[in-house]
């Protein structure tokens, strides 16, 4: 088993990658809006798909698909931007659709597999699971480390 904890009990906002169920801790969720045009960032990765204003401030916006290496990442009426406050940042991430909220008890949350070096696992916090379904469970802080939020940083003097 690895090493990452298992989260505590808590309520996860869920949503689909392709055919798989993630969950992030929805006390980490500012908003869900729809997916409007970005301002691309010269010179970013291709899963950061740019910046958007959102409200005076600048967020920058990550497709987790790219960012997972899924397969395309296709843009239509059901795809979201989950606004997220992460250390003290906000950074939307690009998701294919929100499903709901669920709570989770520690005796639903399962620690994350480990897959050797095969397979990246620091951004799982653990495995949720639900009556016909598992959840992913994301380490957002992990996922999103500091390199990706200093992309847009750099943009906005007031960050």
């Amino acid at each position: 088993m690895s090493s990452t904890p298992a989260p505590s009990t808590g309520e996860f906002l869920t949503f689909t990658l392709g055919e798989e169920h993630y969950g992030v801790d929805i006390l980490k969720v500012q908003e869900i809006r729809g997916y409007d045009a970005v301002t691309r960032v010269p010179d970013a990765p291709e899963y950061i798909k740019g910046v958007i204003n959102l409200r005076g401030t600048i967020v920058p916006v990550i497709d987790l698909r790219l960012k997972l290496r899924l397969k395309e990442a296709r843009y239509d009426s059901f795809t979201v931007m989950i606004v997220l406050n992460v250390e003290d940042r906000v950074v939307g991430i690009v998701v294919d659709g929100v499903s709901d909220v669920v709570p989770l008890a520690a005796e639903q949350i399962r620690p994350t597999p480990e897959f050797g070096a095969a397979v990246d696992t620091r951004f799982i916090s653990g495995i949720g699971t639900l009556d016909e379904r598992m959840l992913i469970l994301l380490d957002i802080e992990t996922l999103l480390d500091s390199a990706d939020l200093g992309e847009a940083q750099a943009l906005d003097p007031a960050a």
